[in-house]
């Protein structure tokens, strides 16, 4: 349950409620006018909230809580307490979470700018913005409406924002065109120049970078992460795509529509990758590649030449997860035998 100095919960809701918002089916026999508070996870609930299980794993758990209602896969409703009501669902986590959002939805934005931002006369914003105190924006600028510019943020000359974006404390962003919906975390740096020099004997001689960064709608960037503008061509971030914090993606690199790209990984310039690859924590990437739909990357894994479409990979260098399990067997077996012959 969160902490009502910072989050307050809606609610109450009658259980046949949450069952509709959840996109469940409320158990037969089940009470749907049971008046339930707040979520809470599976060891700390109550008889007035509601819990959820999508990990084997803590079944235990589940067979303990005292929940009052609980959202479950049906095929382990049979293991749930008595008394305890139950929302069944082939996918608990995704429907769990339409429930949290019922208590908890995306906060509205309160119009007002802070006497303390600094607006250039030319830049236009959207009805109903919040610009908080400290932040810039530059000539040019284009904020559509509804957006929410965090505190000490600068939005650099030409950007373009598009409708119900939130910019979060202290980001910057200069040469980019930012979609719909988009939610960019404090610290954030898009559309700075890249690494990239031409090298020789007499030292380093910089690149100038003279592309952008295209943010299509509903991505989400996590907090520290940088994006590089391109080089020659566009960095290209795709809709829907979430990418965590501490994230370096380089100059020319594209992703593909609903991409998942987790803490740490750096992604070198010029790769791209397909629609909803998935990226474990610290996988890193060489230049130049492409990786196709669907690849789903281990934690650490580190990518040095194309990958194909609809697999799952992992290692360094990163290969098929089969034979990457099996390199790691042999590997072991070698290390317990050394010395025994």
């Amino acid at each position: 349950m969160a902490d009502p100095r910072f989050i307050s919960a809606r609610g109450p809701y009658a259980l046949a409620e949450l069952a509709e918002a959840a996109e469940a089916e409320l158990e037969a026999g089940a009470d749907g006018s049971i008046r339930i508070v707040d979520i809470a996870p599976l060891d700390a609930a109550e008889s007035n909230t509601i819990s959820f299980l999508d990990n084997k794993r803590y079944i235990e758990a589940f067979t303990k809580s005292r929940a009052g209602a609980c959202v479950v896969h049906p095929s382990l409703a049979d293991r749930a307490p008595p008394g305890m009501a139950l929302l069944l669902a082939e996918q608990p986590y995704q429907a769990f979470t339409r429930v949290v959002r019922e208590f908890y939805p995306p906060p509205t934005v309160e119009p007002g700018i802070a006497p303390s931002a600094v607006i250039d006369p030319d830049a236009t914003l959207g009805p109903g913005c919040r610009i908080d105190p400290g932040a810039v924006i530059g000539p040019r600028c284009e904020i559509g409406a509804r957006c929410h510019i965090g505190a000490n943020a600068v939005v650099g000359a030409g950007v373009v924002i598009g409708d119900d974006c939130i910019i979060g404390a202290c980001a910057s962003l200069s040469h980019c065109l930012v979609g719909e919906r988009v939610m960019i975390y404090p610290g954030v740096r898009i559309g700075q120049e890249g690494f990239g020099f031409a090298s020789g004997p007499q030292g380093h001689l910089r690149m100038p970078h003279v592309g952008r960064v295209i943010i299509h709608d509903d991505v989400e960037i996590g907090a520290n992460t940088t994006i590089d503008r391109g080089s020659s061509r566009d960095t290209v971030i795709g809709p829907g795509c979430m990418i965590d914090n501490l994230v370096q993606i380089a100059h020319n690199v594209e992703l593909g529509k609903g991409c998942v790209v987790v803490s740490q990984v750096g992604i070198s310039g010029s790769t791209t990758l397909g629609d909803f690859v998935v990226c474990g924590g610290q996988v890193g990437f060489a230049g130049h590649l492409t990786i196709g739909d669907g690849v789903e990357l281990a934690a650490r894994a580190g990518v040095t030449r194309d990958l194909e479409p609809g697999r799952t990979y992992g290692g360094f260098p990163a290969v098929p997860a089969a034979q990457w399990k099996r390199q790691a067997a042999v590997l072991a077996r070698l290390v317990k035998t050394k010395g025994k012959t």
